[in-house]
């Protein structure tokens, strides 16, 4: 393929063509699950340049239709699921988008905010707040992750409450096909009904319809006010009763509600025993409540102490506090954010990001623990996550005495398809936020109806016809699946 990588040294740039040296960067998953080999780092720095790539590729490929060639797009390789990292074939060309991170353009007036796909996320939040605007997807990957990669799998975050998953938050895409061509969707329309939403269609492919390349993003006036509050909760049965009250007593106000199980909280005790824990050691599961007010601080603060009266008095929280400055807020999130940092110091362990009905929550975690338990005794529980729309992070930790890595070979599957059928079950689904990649495509095509798959392969022939673009993630394709 010598002659295919001098090409695409002309398009980029030699110096944006690596071949050579560590290249673990881009060829290890976040998780440092899976460990690839590319055939090369591509680092394009245009849409143009994007599209020229797959263009040379896609005549390559025709060419030798029988030697894998494939492109794995990547933004910031903060994924969970395996979906933007090469496998072991050495014929994948990683297509890093790390370098197009400009901020074309920001309109007040319609409240939109024009980027490159590469843009860091903490970066475009702090631009819009320049701005006195507030752009509104927040995880914990912030500082890393990139809004084309945030766009791929539609990520989710601590505010979907209030404002919905990435795919609320986007108004227009530009993208480049696999056929190498440039589709320039970047509206700002908030109204468009001209044929199939092509738009959401690719937000959450994964990278296997097409990269998309910049994206116009929807922006929100920036609060007069934010406040965090910290509440102990006896049971998820309180938890639940607790939302319902807050957003009965906040309504769109309520912009986070996040909720953490003991043993997930204790992890964070024990592997970052320098940040300030609330002393709630008994409570077997906390609550995170943030709020955002338009009218003051003073409103916020009214507004967030009069719910958590009213829940003491109901019953709901056994204690609470509320943050008292930004750098107090701060801290309580640095807990929450730190429970995935947590886990993998504890050990190898098993993730889960499933949905389900907020109403079975509660009963879900109950039946699920004691499957488990029955299953493998002394199995340890990390369960977190955005109980205010339905989002959790079932994480399953190996028994004390019993070494990660065997626990991990030899209780995976076993684990897995328990937590998925009960998912499925309680009508949940596997994936809530992280998406499929390879890691889940075999689950993806259990759980998922026929009918579904049928048409998810039906519009990947459709679009790649070649299966040039991330192959075997999200869906396999009978007879294109390259080893």
């Amino acid at each position: 393929m010598q002659t295919l990588l001098q090409a695409l040294r002309h398009i980029v740039g030699s110096a944006h063509v690596l071949t050579d040296g560590d290249l673990s960067a881009w060829t290890q998953d976040w998780r440092k699950r899976s460990r690839g080999k590319a055939l090369a780092v591509l680092r394009p720095a245009s849409t143009d340049e994007v599209a020229q790539i797959v263009k040379t590729c896609a005549s390559y490929l025709a060419e030798h239709p029988d030697c894998g060639l494939s492109l794995v797009p990547q933004g910031g390789n903060t994924g969970l699921v395996v979906a933007s990292t090469p496998d072991a074939s050495g014929q994948q060309i990683l297509l890093s988008l790390q370098r197009m991170n400009a901020v074309h353009s920001l309109d007040a007036a319609n409240l939109t905010m024009t980027v490159q796909a590469g843009c860091i996320l903490q970066n475009l939040q702090q631009r819009a707040e320049e701005s006195d605007l507030l752009f509104a997807l927040s995880m914990a990957s912030e500082g890393s992750c990139t809004i084309g990669g945030n766009l791929a799998c539609n990520a989710g975050g601590t505010q979907v409450l209030r404002y919905g998953n990435t795919r609320e938050l986007c108004l227009g895409l530009e993208v480049v096909t696999a056929q190498g061509e440039i589709w320039h969707g970047l509206s700002g329309l908030r109204k468009d009904n001209t044929g199939y939403d092509l738009r959401d269609l690719l937000i959450g492919s994964e990278g296997t319809l097409g990269i998309i390349t910049a994206a116009t993003l929807k922006l929100y006036p920036l609060p007069a006010a934010r406040l965090t509050a910290w509440a102990a909760v006896a049971s998820l049965e309180h938890a639940i009763e607790l939302l319902a009250l807050a957003r009965r007593h906040f309504d769109a106000g309520l912009t986070g509600f996040e909720v953490m199980g003991r043993f997930a909280l204790d992890l964070v005790a024990k592997h970052f025993p320098h940040l300030h824990m609330p002393a709630q050691p008994d409570a077997p599961y906390c609550v995170l409540l943030e709020t955002s007010d338009h009218v003051s601080e003073q409103h916020a603060r009214e507004q967030s102490e009069g719910l958590l009266e009213a829940a003491l008095e109901q019953g709901l929280v056994s204690d609470a506090v509320v943050a008292e400055s930004l750098s107090q807020a701060n801290q309580l999130w640095q807990v929450r954010e730190s429970i995935p940092l947590a886990q993998p110091l504890e050990g190898l362990n098993i993730k889960h990001d499933i949905s389900v009905p907020i109403s079975s929550i509660a009963e879900f975690v109950h039946t699920t623990d004691a499957l488990l338990q029955q299953a493998i005794a002394g199995v340890r529980m990390v369960n977190f996550g955005h109980l205010g729309d339905g989002n959790l992070h079932y994480n399953v930790q190996a028994p004390v005495h019993m070494d990660p890595a065997h626990f991990l070979a030899e209780h995976e599957a076993q684990v897995n398809t328990l937590v998925y059928d009960s998912v499925t079950a309680f009508k949940g689904s596997i994936s809530a936020e992280h998406g499929v990649g390879s890691l889940k495509v075999e689950q993806l095509e259990k759980y998922k109806a026929s009918v579904a798959l049928d048409m998810m392969r039906a519009i990947k022939r459709a679009l790649d016809p070649q299966n040039l673009l991330n192959p075997g993630r999200v869906v396999r394709i009978q007879g294109l699946v390259r080893h």
